[in-house]
């Protein structure tokens, strides 16, 4: 993939640096991120929720913090048993730490988190400001008076 330059597009623009560095970021790999797995659903019209399957993890040991358009999702697993008291044979259930963050686009806020079956359920909702939603201008349907002359006098 190519690198885009977008540093013409500072000269003409205000507030859009959050935009560009988004743009920016999907040109470089993420590291082939892939665990764990997620899905992203629309709820609603304005209602979201992502679900991650995060089995063998409970409440404890998960976290998820909101701060800045930025939702990160932690998973620490605690150790439970002393390794001398078991021998594996074959492990095939990681007990790895995860975290994945997601980019939340302006006025997108966590609503509730559950964790059912071994999917941890994240609710979101995209709550706009009222001055920020379209509104209605009336329309007059009185005649428009002729613009009025100015009068000076010549002398």
């Amino acid at each position: 993939m190519r690198h885009v330059d977008f540093s013409p597009l500072y000269r003409s623009t205000v507030g859009f640096d959050r935009l560009f560095t988004m743009l920016d970021s999907l040109g470089q790999p993420d590291q082939a991120q892939s665990y764990p797995p997620y899905n992203i659903e629309r709820t609603g019209e304005n209602t979201y929720r992502i679900t991650m399957a995060v089995a063998g993890f409970d409440e404890r040991e998960l976290s998820i913090e909101a701060h800045a358009h930025v939702l990160t999702v932690k998973g620490e697993k605690a150790e439970d048993e002393p390794a001398e008291q078991t021998e594996f044979l074959y492990r095939g259930i990681a007990k790895r730490a995860f975290e994945r963050r997601f980019q939340l686009a302006d006025h997108v806020e966590v609503t509730a988190a559950s964790l059912k079956n071994g999917l941890l359920h994240i609710d979101l909702l995209r709550n706009i400001p009222e001055a920020m939603k379209p509104r209605r201008i009336a329309i007059s349907a009185e005649p428009v008076s002729a613009p009025k002359a100015i009068e000076a006098k010549l002398a």
